[in-house]
């Protein structure tokens, strides 16, 4: 770390803060007073860490201690926000985004995690859309784990095309 000030003065302040109202019992911060509360800390200072120190690497725990951290704050007092795996994988492909636009890394994964999210959260809707083809959706969702799996392995398998230099 460049600044190593920056991640452990966010948390010290953070956590410092979330401790004195939790000995004060102040009503208006009651429902604050839980451990998703301290994901946000946590992603807060990792995120300060990556764009007040330009460590950039920074932006993807960032990004997904603050969203999990947010999630779990909000799934159950908003009845717009998605109770769903896709939510989770939702803020992980924007952790790969935020990412990719500071590093210009992570773009694959971004979309992959984000069309991932998508099919989850859509699911049902995308059924309904195409209720001619319901067997054969279906079908696929029966066997798209296996599929991902044999991706993952191609993947890890396959080996890279070294560059020629003239």
């Amino acid at each position: 770390m460049k600044n190593q000030r920056i991640f452990p003065g966010i948390i010290l302040i953070g956590f410092g803060a979330y401790f004195y109202l939790q000995q004060t019992q102040i009503n208006l911060f009651k429902e604050f007073y839980t451990w998703p509360t301290l994901l946000i800390i946590v992603g807060i200072a990792f995120l300060g860490q990556a764009y007040m120190a330009n460590e950039y690497e920074s932006i993807l725990p960032g990004t997904i201690l603050l969203g999990f951290g947010v999630h779990f704050h909000v799934v159950n007092k908003l009845a717009l926000w998605p109770d769903h795996i896709g939510a989770f994988i939702l803020i992980i492909a924007l952790g790969f985004l935020l990412r990719y636009q500071k590093l210009g890394t992570g773009l694959f994964q971004g979309l992959l995690f984000l069309v991932l999210a998508g099919l989850l959260l859509f699911y049902d809707k995308i059924v309904n859309w195409f209720g001619l083809i319901e067997n054969g959706v279906s079908l696929a969702w029966k066997f798209w784990p296996a599929v991902l799996i044999v991706i993952g392995i191609y993947l890890l398998l396959k080996k890279e095309k070294k560059k020629r230099h003239r």
